[in-house]
């Protein structure tokens, strides 16, 4: 891990202080997202910022319960962009990758269209542990799987952990 990641970590960490169901949701999806992308060949750089996104995706949880009292997806999109982009311009992140990665967190609950092989991993990251988080039933994850996996490292990791049919 990148010292800026680890920097980043820590800063999500302390952000979501005391709230231990976000910290162990955003680290699981980063576990996936970090593991898929290597396992579908990403270079280093691209593979930096979608483990920034997954890192940073759910950032906005907070401020929508405070402001809405609920976090639907669509609210997190919308919000979460400039929580994430405050974040990481104190941190050494170039305006470009800032941009990327705040693209990927207004999009992470978004199936149709997908946005590049980054935004196609984090959504199967996502969705491994909320799928799991959410307590779904089999039949529950076989539509996710059919409706939003398209990578091969994140179908095996999916079919195996729920005990799927292989696509």
């Amino acid at each position: 891990m990148t010292e800026r990641l680890r920097s980043l970590y820590h800063a999500m960490i302390a952000f979501d202080q005391g709230q231990p169901k976000l910290i162990q949701h955003f680290t699981k999806v980063h576990s996936y997202a970090k593991l898929i992308g290597e396992s579908e060949g990403l270079d280093a750089h691209t593979l930096e910022i979608l483990e920034a996104a997954a890192l940073t995706h759910d950032i906005a949880i907070p401020l929508c319960y405070q402001k809405y009292g609920a976090d639907p997806g669509d609210l997190q999109e919308l919000e979460g962009p400039p929580l994430a982009r405050d974040m990481l311009s104190r941190l050494p992140f170039t305006e470009e990758e800032i941009s990327r990665v705040c693209t990927l967190i207004g999009e992470h609950h978004t199936c149709d269209p997908i946005d590049g092989i980054d935004h196609q991993i984090l959504l199967e990251a996502d969705f491994l542990v909320n799928c799991f988080e959410h307590g779904d039933t089999k039949a529950q994850c076989q539509q996710v799987m059919d409706r939003v996996f398209a990578t091969a490292a994140g179908k095996k990791i999916f079919t195996l952990m729920f005990g799927l049919d292989q696509a």
